[in-house]
């Protein structure tokens, strides 16, 4: 734990209504975190991830931009979720531990922070967060359709901002150079998040048929929460 969790277990008490809601709490976080701690370069990519959703909602660039706009709200409430759930000594998805776990480890470059929280956030949560949209908005998460259209209408704009986070957080996490030849970058290269988000949409029908039957939705959350905590162990292996 860090002096200043508390103020973080603070800032994620409420959860949020608008994507406005969303923006302000990962400020507050960012602010809060120094530059030595893993999770602010998590939520540094996400920040700029959220920003662009906001800008395209707010241009009219879906067709359905009130349920992109509910998707960013739920799909964050599970990351905050995640950080009142471990800051308060509650169960918390192992994908999401393993990275609050490596918050301090100075062997670890940033870029493999803020991968390891997307993949996190992404493989575990996104095929939840669907779920929960389409449950509020009485929608089905159908393939093909309107919103999955403009769901994977975001895979360019992520592609980009994820390939120039892999440029400016190719530092250690105190923010030194890396050594010029390590498994870093076969690692950073191999991680494709318009696949991860496809599969997230794929999950997340799986998940949508599973609904009625909790202990098989709990049962598919579980392996899907091994599958990814696997991937982010990988993503945060100490760089020497």
């Amino acid at each position: 734990m860090l002096p200043y969790d508390a103020a973080l277990f603070a800032t994620v008490q409420a959860a949020p209504q608008s994507i406005p809601d969303v923006l302000q709490i990962l400020q507050t976080i960012d602010t809060t975190c120094v530059d030595t701690d893993g999770l602010k370069w998590f939520n540094w990519l996400y920040r700029q991830v959220t920003q662009a959703v906001e800008a395209r909602v707010s241009a009219g660039g879906f067709t359905d931009p009130g349920w992109l706009a509910q998707l960013d709200v739920q799909f964050a409430r599970l990351y905050f979720s995640a950080l009142k759930s471990w800051f308060s000594g509650q169960a918390t998805p192992a994908c999401w531990q393993t990275l609050f776990n490596s918050r301090s480890q100075t062997a670890i470059a940033r870029i493999q922070f803020a991968l390891a929280g997307i993949n996190a956030h992404i493989n575990h949560d996104l095929p939840e967060a669907i779920v929960a949209t389409c449950q509020v908005t009485g929608t089905t998460p159908d393939h093909g359709g309107t919103h999955y259209n403009d769901y994977t209408a975001l895979n360019s704009t992520l592609d980009t901002l994820i390939d120039s986070a892999k440029r400016t957080l190719n530092v250690r996490l105190p923010g030194g150079d890396l050594p010029p030849v390590s498994h870093l970058q076969d690692t950073i290269a191999a991680w494709d998040v318009t696949a991860a988000r496809e599969s997230a949409w794929q999950n997340a029908e799986h998940l949508w048929q599973l609904r009625q039957v909790p202990s098989l939705a709990s049962s598919f959350l579980d392996v899907l929460d091994g599958f990814t905590t696997v991937i982010g162990k990988t993503l945060l292996v100490p760089v020497p």
